[in-house]
């Protein structure tokens, strides 16, 4: 009954991914890379929240909530003030400039070579850390959900690679043959599983801590571990308060609105007015993220500390335990859905910037839209099958998996939002600023995470200061070099008219009630 359950939500969402893209031009870049310019405001949501939330985020969350409570909910209530800053702030210019990519913008606001590196720099972190990471947690996932190394017979290693190149050939169909809109559809699909099946575990969880009454549940969670419930972290904790108002928010700022797998989402809107409607209701929801990433993890340490070695296994264990057998199917489809997810948008959009940044511009600059998406798939067949390979020696992944890839991710994340909004704010800082900016960055950052960091130990500044103090530093640099080696002409941004940027009337009463409720939310939890 599980396999069947998990077969027959998984074959919906392709049906219902095949019917919404089958009249969509998948032979023209717009077509393929932004769906042809025509999601609207739940598709966007839908799958900006589906992109973003998979195993490593789900289980590797959990588990650190488990350990430390609920203070690991900055990870998800600060992202809807970064969402809410996209929209209002960033959405208009990218639509009003009619991009693909982020590296466009910054080839019009720098030059070519900006774009070169900026791409480069995305790919690299997608190949490397994003997509094996994904399929590794992923085939973990199902393989333990469904015991395939019992079912079948075979070694865990074995169960391993078979669930990793399952997840990976069929998020590779979605992504390469189907272009964004195949993706965009499926991840709103499962994004109304996801939330269904994440909501179900906590309420399940609660209501055997409460003997039957979620409320008492929730009393009995909040009366006996009052130490859980506090949301600001000490400076012994993964996330201290204090890089809330520093690190903590360029990291959000730079996944949201700048990240290429993200953002994509949104470029594709059909017009600013669905774009913005998009991105606020995605900021809401994201509010209620802790009830599926946080909660689940506190439940589990009520009711199973003694029985629990390891943190990760924390939302495993409370599924198995409180999930009734005939939804496990079901659960896990959506689980497979989310993994999926993650895995085909990062490599949606490593075909979008290997197609549009590289190939076009450094391999065949007389290619055809055709061309450039035939070249875009073919690249993205043999990122798909390298991340496939990868994925399975991830097996001795560090411990705290989710915040070890925060902090490595740092390496380029942090630089590329410095040129971004350098770019944006000024008119005359000339594109070797950003290409200083962007190695100093990259360089600074490295020696001070992998060389000083180890070599000082817990007495060296958190990661997410550190990177705070180098976004400014590079800021800093950037406006020097702009002060005495100017552009000779102001930079103005052109407007395509590719789509309507008319903004929505609510926006920013919207966002400023969403910043609210993140606020009232961190004041009842202090």
């Amino acid at each position: 009954m599980t396999i069947i359950t998990f077969l027959a939500f998984t074959i919906l969402v392709g049906v219902i991914s095949y019917y919404a893209t089958r009249k969509t031009d998948e032979q023209s870049s717009d077509g393929y890379f932004l769906g042809g310019r025509s999601l609207t405001a739940v598709v966007i949501a839908g799958s900006l929240l589906l992109t973003n939330l998979s195993t490593e985020q789900i289980v590797g969350l959990n588990g650190q909530s488990y350990t430390e409570g609920i203070l690991v909910m900055a990870w998800e209530t600060l992202a809807a003030i970064a969402i809410v800053v996209t929209a209002i702030f960033l959405l208009p210019r990218y639509l009003k400039g009619g991009i693909t990519t982020v590296p466009q913008f910054l080839e019009r606001r720098y030059d070519k070579g900006t774009k070169a590196i900026t791409s480069g720099l995305f790919l690299s972190g997608y190949m490397i850390v994003l997509l094996p990471i994904v399929l590794y947690s992923g085939g973990l996932a199902i393989s333990t959900m469904f015991n395939v190394s019992e079912a079948f017979g075979i070694s865990d290693t074995a169960a391993l690679w078979v669930c990793v190149w399952g997840i990976g050939i069929v998020g590779s169909i979605y992504a390469i043959f189907g272009g964004l809109k195949a993706v965009a559809v499926s991840d709103t699909v499962n994004a109304v599983g996801l939330l269904i099946g994440g909501l179900m575990i906590p309420v399940f969880g609660l209501w055997e801590v409460g003997n039957g009454s979620v409320s008492a549940g929730i009393n009995e969670l909040m009366t006996t571990l009052p130490e859980k419930f506090v949301a600001a972290g000490d400076s012994e904790s993964s996330i201290p308060f204090g890089t809330i108002f520093t690190g903590m928010m360029l990291v959000q700022l730079f996944y949201w609105g700048t990240n290429q797998a993200i953002i994509q989402r949104a470029l594709a809107a059909k017009n600013l007015k669905e774009g913005q409607k998009g991105l606020m209701l995605a900021a809401f929801i994201k509010i209620l993220g802790p009830l599926i990433v946080v909660l689940p993890g506190i439940i589990a340490f009520y009711l199973y500390e003694s029985e629990i070695t390891n943190a990760d296994q924390a939302y495993p264990t409370l599924v198995r335990e409180v999930l009734p057998a005939s939804l496990v199917g079901f659960f896990a489809a959506v689980l497979f859905g989310a993994i999926l997810s993650s895995f085909n948008s990062a490599l949606n959009s490593s075909v979008t910037l290997f197609g549009v940044d590289i190939y076009k511009e450094y391999i065949n600059k007389e290619a055809t839209e055709k061309t450039i998406v035939k070249k875009g798939k073919l690249f993205g067949i043999v990122l798909a099958v390298a991340s496939m390979l990868i994925a399975p020696f991830i097996a001795n992944a560090p411990a705290g998996l989710f915040g070890y890839l925060q902090e490595v991710n740092g390496c380029y994340s942090i630089p590329i939002l410095t040129i971004i909004v350098v770019g944006y704010l000024t008119k005359r800082v000339p594109a070797i600023a950003a290409k200083v900016a962007i190695l100093s960055g990259v360089i600074l950052y490295t020696i001070s995470q992998f060389v000083l960091a180890p070599m000082y130990g817990d007495s060296y500044p958190h990661f997410l200061h550190v990177m705070a103090i180098l976004f400014v530093f590079n800021i800093l640099v950037m406006l020097v070099i702009g002060k005495f080696y100017p552009r000779t002409t102001d930079y103005v941004q052109l407007h395509t008219k590719q789509v309507d940027i008319t903004g929505w009337k609510y926006v920013k009463p919207v966002g400023l009630a969403i910043v609210l409720i993140v606020v009232f939310t961190y004041i009842y939890f202090q």
